[in-house]
């Protein structure tokens, strides 16, 4: 199985935690478990967006600028430091590393 397809079974597993909170009554949604599963499979699928889009290059895994970019951007959001300079800063990071041929 493919990641591309792994990521869209995920995908249609959170959308079908997502109606049946439309669905479900609300009491049986704001219980603990079942709002903590809807908020951790939401982070989970975009932690595996991110790697795949970071990390892969088709069916291979690469170690590029994009790597390094993206611990930047990392540590600038831990710094808690705004968006917009975390995008300036990741690109510039990656840009770097290409332009010194990395």
């Amino acid at each position: 199985m493919s990641i591309w397809a792994i990521i869209i079974i995920a995908s249609v597993a959170g959308l079908a935690v997502k109606i049946t909170g439309y669905l479900v009554p609300a009491e049986v949604m704001e219980r603990e478990r079942p709002s903590r599963v809807a908020g951790l499979l939401t982070v989970a699928l975009l932690a595996a967006l991110v790697a795949t889009q970071t990390l892969a290059d088709g069916q291979d895994v690469v170690l590029d600028a994009r790597v390094p970019a993206l611990l930047v951007a990392a540590a600038l959001f831990a710094l808690r430091v705004p968006f917009i300079v975390v995008i300036i800063a990741a690109a510039a990071t990656a840009a770097l590393i290409r332009a010194l041929g990395g």
